[in-house]
């Protein structure tokens, strides 16, 4: 199905580290897939970054052309204000450091734009709470940066989740598991800033728990920032969900995201690393599921895009969804200290 054909959404990055870059990159391709946006404009304080010559660094979704846009054609600018004074732009990315987020993301709200803001919106509850209570008064919207619900093969496994066409579910496991960022090393070494393994990669799969079961009865964690599980207990769900999140494997291992989820006439196995990264088991063979070649970050971009063309408010991530999974992290992040089951 084609595209819905609307006016261009005139686009605003700030921040174009690593996480800036991927978004360009994702507008890029919606634009070129027949999806009405168009980049006008982005901030950076580095006058570097500003020329449009792409960083270094990255694990997945940054892979691109090194000049990301070209500087005669798109406003670059170093103050953010100047950014979301511009009339033109009606949806602002926010791609900076997280302790900025909430901030800029009240700004760009109260200018009357659209946020994506990237995740974590906050390593803090209340702020959190404070963004979604503007979001939910603003006209405009703000979705946070929430990529595995986009994912194709996270969207399909949540699918088979909802729709019992593989059984009942039995256990589900889910991976992320890297070095660490070796870009921005000041900031994501710096937990007390980025909240480390914890809350870079293990949100997204706390997350998708959280999109596929709801808030969980209590958590048990154990481990570290840099590398910890958590055990999910429901009272209406299978008493086996695991996500594992790690910053603290050697370079040389690579990155990897992967689930293992066992319903009762399958198994179905995501593999980032696997020539099929999606593979259906069941007792007659293995099969192959086409998702296609997307990433979540292209998924969630397009959705937006398209939501606000229609002139919509049916996001698939809301900032009430963001205070929700906080609330979560943070009971896992006592029962970590306390080395016990916290209930919600």
């Amino acid at each position: 199905m084609s595209p819905p054909v609307h006016p261009p959404v005139g686009i605003g990055v700030i921040g174009l580290g690593f996480m800036g870059r991927v978004h360009i990159n994702a507008y890029r391709a919606a634009s070129e897939a027949g999806h009405a946006c168009r980049l006008l404009a982005v901030c950076d304080p580095d006058p570097q970054r500003r020329t449009g010559r792409a960083a270094s660094g990255g694990n997945i979704g940054a892979q691109g052309p090194e000049q990301i846009f070209d500087p005669a054609a798109v406003d670059a600018h170093a103050d953010p204000d100047d950014l979301l004074r511009d009339p033109r732009i009606r949806l602002v990315s926010i791609c900076t450091y997280t302790e900025s987020h909430v901030d800029l993301a009240l700004r760009a709200l109260a200018a009357g734009k659209h946020v994506l803001v990237e995740k974590p919106v906050s390593l803090r509850v209340p702020e959190v709470k404070r963004l979604a209570a503007a979001a939910r008064a603003a006209d405009t919207l703000c979705m946070p940066a929430m990529c595995m619900r986009f994912w194709p093969a996270w969207d399909w496994l949540n699918q088979r989740i909802g729709d019992g066409s593989l059984g009942r579910l039995r256990s589900a496991t889910f991976q992320r598991m890297g070095s660490g960022p070796s870009w921005s090393a000041e900031f994501y070494r710096d937990a007390a800033r980025s909240g480390g393994a914890f809350f870079d990669l293990h949100i997204h799969d706390a997350d998708f728990i959280y999109w596929c079961f709801g808030k969980p009865r209590a958590v048990t964690t154990t481990g570290t920032h840099q590398h910890l599980t958590t055990l999910y207990h429901y009272g209406d769900a299978p008493s086996h969900i695991i996500a594992e999140g790690a910053w603290d494997l050697a370079p040389s291992s690579g990155f990897r995201m992967r689930y293992l989820v066992n319903f009762e006439r399958a198994t179905a196995e995501f593999d980032l690393t696997h020539p099929t990264p999606v593979r259906l088991h069941r007792e007659s063979g293995t099969e192959a599921v086409d998702v296609g070649p997307l990433t979540g970050y292209d998924g969630e971009i397009r959705h937006l895009v398209s939501v606000i063309g229609a002139g919509s408010r049916d996001i698939r991530a809301t900032m009430d969804d963001a205070v929700a999974v906080a609330e979560m992290l943070d009971a896992e992040q006592r029962s970590m200290q306390m080395g016990r089951t916290v209930e919600l």
